[in-house]
């Protein structure tokens, strides 16, 4: 769990870069799953970043560079309720917060409207994350105007709106050594996972079957949830990247790609594993395999301090092309099936993604259209994959094998750290453990 002085330093951080204004940043709303049945609440990842505050309906806001030189920062947040308890658990209520969470001023989330055009007057600048709610954005737009009517009474409204997303980005890319201890639980367990998995599966099981005992394993080891929607798909369903219907019936001769991680305090574990329905793996299945993990390899060996963020995917692609060109599935040199983007057909993604508060987490990619440095406490995956549909020009014995082969690291001084190496991953791993 990250300390909760943590999320003051950070917040402090970005004052530093804001310099003088004032940030608006709200957590998500409820979100109704059918009439009065809800979803099951996941914050704002933003918001939560600055905050490590759980519960809907708050609001945090920075007043940067008040006339005191201080920033104040101020969270708004639904009011004690003793009878709404009763219906819908503890609420942590504005005084609470403010001892616990170690905030300047909380209010009730219903003086929200009242307050922030005052706290709005005479700032340079907000930041918000324009263009993510419309409907957050018409407030903002409320309270600016609200502002602007006392332009006679000698009060100035913000000229400027700037983005928070920008400076929270680059603050979230850089992963510390509290939030890497909490990704490396969340790896840990979602590593017990496929490791069940593959004990458990048998030719005749339902791919929901094999879900549930990933949810089984996150939920038993204190996980809150899946990170996203498990991936469980058997024989041709692993070539649909994003296969999600987790339905069918497992049969014997298949292959069985699993892409399931769980988060653990908002952070999410992201893992790929394919293996035979059977516990063993035909040769052809075995040369493609074979083939995924040797450009996993190549991938993860580049991921080093001083290289770029292409560099891990250039490698990994060389190494697919090649292999694709010695199987027959390619023709031409390894340069010109590049260059024609003839690959495309069998590996059509990018090698991988940043990771933490978000499955698919925030950062950029490039700087100035240069992609950017690797560097410590960067944590991303490395995911090669191969997807082979059938196709008049693709032999039939390759039709309906999909392998993705993923792994969680994180870049250190010396290399990388792979967080999700407890998972079998070579042939002979994978048929000793499903034996």
């Amino acid at each position: 769990m990250i300390p909760i002085k943590s999320y003051g330093i950070r917040r402090r951080h970005l004052a530093s870069q804001m310099q003088k204004g004032v940030a608006i940043i709200p957590t998500s709303p409820e979100r109704v799953r059918s009439r009065d049945a809800y979803y099951p609440y996941r914050f704002d990842s933003y918001f939560y970043y600055l905050t490590g505050f759980r519960e809907p309906e708050a609001v945090l806001v920075m007043v940067v560079g008040t006339d005191e030189g201080e920033t104040k920062d101020i969270l708004f947040c639904q009011d004690k309720d003793v009878e709404r308890e009763i219906w819908s658990g503890f609420c942590c209520g504005p005084e609470n917060a403010r001892e616990v969470f170690g905030f300047d001023k909380t209010y009730s989330i219903s003086r929200l409207d009242e307050m922030l055009p005052k706290l709005l007057s005479d700032q340079p600048k907000v930041y918000f994350a324009l263009g993510q709610d419309a409907r957050w954005d018409m407030r903002l737009t409320g309270w600016i105007n609200r502002v602007r009517e006392q332009v006679r009474s000698g009060v100035s409204a913000p000229a400027e709106i700037c983005d928070s997303r920008l400076l929270l980005d680059e603050m979230r890319l850089f992963k510390s050594a509290e939030e890497l201890q909490v990704m490396r639980r969340a790896a840990e367990i979602s590593t017990g996972a496929h490791r069940r998995v593959m004990r458990t599966t048998r030719p005749g099981m339902k791919e929901y079957e094999v879900e549930a005992e990933l949810l089984h394993e996150f939920r038993n080891h204190g996980a809150e949830a899946p990170a996203y929607t498990p991936i469980v798909a058997g024989g041709a369903n692993a070539c649909v990247l994003h296969y999600v219907g987790n339905n069918m019936e497992l049969k014997s001769g298949d292959l069985l790609l699993v892409d399931a991680g769980c988060e653990l305090h908002g952070y999410a574990a992201d893992i790929t594993r394919t293996f035979p329905v059977n516990g063993k793996f035909s040769s052809v299945q075995k040369d493609v395999y074979q083939l995924a993990l040797s450009a996993q390899a190549a991938a993860i060996s580049a991921v080093q301090p001083g290289n770029r963020w292409d560099e891990p995917h250039i490698a990994a692609l060389q190494v697919l092309v090649q292999g694709f060109v010695d199987l027959g599935l390619c023709r031409g040199s390894v340069d010109s099936v590049i260059q024609s983007g003839d690959y495309k057909r069998f590996y059509m993604h990018q090698t991988g993604h940043w990771l933490g508060l978000d499955v698919h987490d925030v950062g950029e990619y490039k700087h100035d259209g240069t992609w950017r440095l690797l560097c410590p406490g960067m944590t991303f995956t490395v995911e090669p994959g191969c997807y082979i549909r059938p196709a008049d020009n693709v032999p039939r014995h390759f039709w309906n094998i999909g392998v993705r082969i993923e792994d969680d690291v994180v870049v250190t001084n010396a290399g990388c750290e792979v967080l999700t190496a407890a998972v079998p991953k070579t042939v002979a791993e994978i048929e000793e453990l499903m034996r």
